[in-house]
């Protein structure tokens, strides 16, 4: 199955594209350098990282449960991501018998673009 936003070479036959990002973020996930968590979910962990910190000088006890439960919410969220990523995955290539070389060629250069995504952690 592919992704709704990715360009397809039937896109192209029929002389559609993807928006610029979308192709952008494609080629960087498929070079196993996209970033795991959307910009704004990475911003919104690292504002509550910064209001922790500068919340150390008041309560320091208090900022460090909060830098533990920031810490874990952060794996648990990655380890979402890793799942969905995981069984979309699953699902482009486990299709019984209808499936062609090239499903499984590409298959697998996903499955090593997720790897190495998953190695920069």
């Amino acid at each position: 199955m592919i992704e709704q936003n990715t360009l397809t070479t039937a896109d192209i036959a029929r002389g559609e594209e993807a928006p610029r990002e979308n192709r952008e973020e494609a080629v960087r996930e498929e070079n196993g350098n996209a970033p795991l968590l959307p910009a704004s979910e990475a911003q919104d962990f690292r504002a509550k990282w910064e209001r922790t910190q500068a919340a150390f000088v008041d309560e320091p006890r208090n900022s460090v449960e909060e830098a533990d439960q920031l810490v874990a919410s952060a794996m648990k969220r990655l380890a979402e991501v890793f799942a969905d990523e995981r069984a979309k995955l699953e699902r482009e290539w486990d299709r019984g018998d209808s499936v062609s070389t090239e499903d499984l060629r590409i298959a697998l250069r996903r499955y090593r673009s997720f790897f190495d995504r998953l190695l920069s952690v």
